[in-house]
């Protein structure tokens, strides 16, 4: 069974996700795009034999001739679509974030334990990553004894003037609060931000680097350095000490060389192609998964809690007090 895929946003990650699903995974075909940009999706449609342009997402949802959805759209869409498919009963895999508030992904959450299927897989790829997936077996088997503290970084070269003091939590760290947690296996209860001195490569709307500090239910305690303008590369940082250990994510594979009396590897500058394998692994997995109607990864309770934390990173940035997270309780439908 080849399983039919409506996209919607052909955008940069739309584009990626889409020559993915046409060309190197196995179990899917695209078979319709939607995006605000009519001239760009037929653009895109054209490449793909017998894909169909839709005028809206909503549309696209709707068509008998879609079986799934992959919603990489602006993120203040997200909800209105991920809620159409829930209610036609397709899977659909998100794009982060799963809607931009809290009280959004309140809505999703509860929109698909009334539909009574497991259908919102959210795209955070560091899960599928060898590095974390590695990291994580290491914790899981009890190597390094119960975690203590995490101590994490996640680095960019540069980003543009658009780029905001916001969007450090909400588009940046929010991957670590996925990942972490899910390293861990543990919710967390409060969050702090700290300001050191910004780099002279900052702008005026944006305090760079910040410090978030993130403390879980058992008592880990969790630093995470966010400074997008290190200048150097692109550089995802993550240790985690436990009682009986310290274990590391691995570096990213990379050619030593020995050359004008110095020793070196290269470093990364394009995220796009630090998580290259993991794009890949995510989506043939979430295939595999709708093909039965179940979902492996990200679900939306995770969409949900990621949510709640970054508001709660974001207030504890604005007011310098320590915010607390507090969530609904875990529905058993995601137990």
């Amino acid at each position: 069974m080849t399983l039919k895929v409506g996209v919607i946003g052909v955008g940069m990650i739309g584009k990626e996700h889409i020559a993915r699903l046409a060309v190197k995974l196995v179990g899917a075909s695209v078979v319709a795009v939607a995006d605000v940009n009519a001239k760009e999706a037929e653009k895109v449609a054209a490449a793909l034999p017998g894909a169909k342009v839709f005028p809206t997402g909503e549309a696209l949802v709707a068509s008998p001739d879609v079986d799934a959805v992959v919603v990489t759209s602006s993120g203040p869409t997200h909800e209105t679509y991920v809620l159409a498919a829930i209610k036609a009963g397709k899977p659909v895999f998100c794009e982060k974030p799963l809607a931009t508030t809290a009280e959004a992904c309140l809505r999703i959450v509860e929109a698909e334990i009334a539909s009574g299927r497991h259908l919102v897989q959210v795209g955070f790829q560091r899960r599928y990553d060898r590095g974390y997936r590695a990291l994580k077996k290491t914790i899981d088997d009890g190597v390094i004894g119960a975690p203590l503290m995490i101590h994490c970084a996640h680095r960019n070269p540069t980003v543009p003037e658009a780029y905001v003091s916001d969007m450090a939590i909400v588009d940046t760290f929010i991957h670590e609060i996925d990942a972490l947690r899910w390293l861990i296996g543990d919710d967390y209860v409060s969050a702090q931000v700290l300001k050191p001195r910004n780099t002279k490569h900052t702008h005026s709307k944006l305090d760079d680097p910040i410090i978030v500090l993130l403390a879980t239910k058992s008592g880990v305690r969790i630093d995470g350095e966010v400074f997008v303008n290190c200048r150097y590369g692109y550089d995802i940082r993550c240790e985690v000490v436990g009682e009986e250990g310290v274990a590391t994510l691995p570096e990213p594979e990379s050619v030593v060389l020995r050359k004008g009396a110095k020793l070196s590897t290269e470093i990364m500058q394009d995220w796009k192609l630090r998580f290259i394998d993991s794009y890949d692994v995510e989506l043939q997995d979430w295939i595999a998964a709708a093909k039965v109607g179940a979902v492996n990864g990200p679900n939306a309770w995770d969409g949900y809690f990621a949510a709640v934390t970054a508001d709660a990173c974001l207030r504890a940035m604005h007011t310098g007090e320590i915010a607390p997270i507090v969530t609904q309780t875990r529905p058993a439908f995601y137990a």
